[in-house]
């Protein structure tokens, strides 16, 4: 059974990619192209569902707010 995760994705200041799984605190990644980015994130992911100490899950995302200052 598979299921969606969320992600935060976002470039460095050195041009790394990096994602976070947003309801799996501390599952992050960083990679140099899209692709692998994904990849690395799967990996993470079922990693971090495999640890036997794992955190919470948590399944609720609200959003992605941008405002002006």
């Amino acid at each position: 059974m598979t299921k969606k995760y969320t992600l935060i994705i976002e470039k460095d200041e050195a041009g790394w990619l990096v994602s976070e799984v947003i309801g799996l605190p501390g599952c992050h990644t960083q990679a140099k192209s899209m692709d692998q980015l994904i990849e690395r994130t799967k990996e993470a992911i079922k990693a971090y569902l495999e640890t036997e100490e794992k955190s919470e899950v948590y399944d609720e995302f609200v959003g992605v707010q941008h405002i002006e200052v």
